[in-house]
């Protein structure tokens, strides 16, 4: 058992991403991952060991030192396993790189927003928002790296920061019918690329899109919709064993056997 642990959500995109970095270092023994139920309030233990703070992923060091926010911990581990680097050594690159991840938290509550709203009348105004942080996305790849399908040769820091919220754009194409628009060619070919990279395998679309259902109906974080005795998020019945969600979510509001969760 390693002695490193990272007390996470499954399918969590905050952990996804440290899940990627280790898969490109080939260190992803080296740290075990402690799932946490969602559904479920913290265990006081983990509650102990935060401080009281319920936010996800946290990592525990070998000496039992806590260290929260999943950029923080992401820096951790690049700095704990620095062969091979992931993040860019050159300090021009490196500073290109960390100006395209400051968007991250824009464009990730972008995501949220759309998917979670559940008013026809916010529909156009969320789907416009979700499209100018494509814009904005690939007029900085153009500038910076407008002949490579990634920011720089390889997948790196950038496409670790990104793509489990790439993968969110499963769930806004099947619950919103939202496509990347055929112009802006140059973050959708980077999107492409980065959700099929090898280190990047550890969800499928399927699985995203039928464990965010409630989301996509306006409860996250393992909350229960009205009628419902069980989250989209519960282990079992496992995702894999469960019916596709209805697409509708304006229309249509799912029971737990409809979506095989009984």
């Amino acid at each position: 058992m390693a002695d490193i642990k990272v007390y996470h959500i499954p399918v969590c995109p905050f952990s996804l991403r440290l899940e990627i970095l280790l898969a490109l270092k080939g260190t992803s023994d080296q740290v075990s991952f402690q799932v946490i139920d969602i559904t479920e309030p913290r265990p006081p233990w983990l509650l102990e060991k935060t401080g009281g703070t319920t936010s996800l992923p946290v990592l525990e060091t070998a000496a039992g030192q806590i260290i929260k926010e999943s950029l923080v911990i992401l820096q951790y581990l690049e700095d704990l396993f620095p062969v091979p680097a992931v993040a860019q050594q050159d300090p021009y690159r490196r500073a290109v790189e960390n100006m395209l991840t400051q968007w991250e938290s824009d464009f990730s509550m972008a995501v949220y927003r759309y998917v979670m709203n559940q008013s026809l009348d916010l529909r156009d105004e969320c789907r416009d928002k979700m499209r100018l942080q494509y814009v904005r996305l690939n007029d900085f790849l153009l500038d910076h790296a407008s002949h490579s399908t990634f920011l720089f040769e390889d997948f790196g820091w950038a496409e670790v920061v990104f793509t489990p919220f790439f993968m969110r754009f499963w769930f806004l194409e099947y619950y919103e019918g939202f496509a990347i628009p055929e112009e802006l060619s140059r973050v959708r070919r980077w999107c492409e690329a980065a959700v099929s990279h090898p280190a990047a395998q550890q969800v499928s679309r399927e699985e995203i899109i039928k464990l965010y259902y409630d989301y996509a109906k306006g409860a996250g974080n393992g909350a229960l919709l009205a009628g419902r005795q069980h989250s989209s998020f519960v282990f079992e019945p496992h995702w894999s064993a469960r019916p596709w969600p209805p697409p509708d979510k304006y229309d249509d509001s799912a029971s737990d056997q409809e979506l095989g969760l009984m």
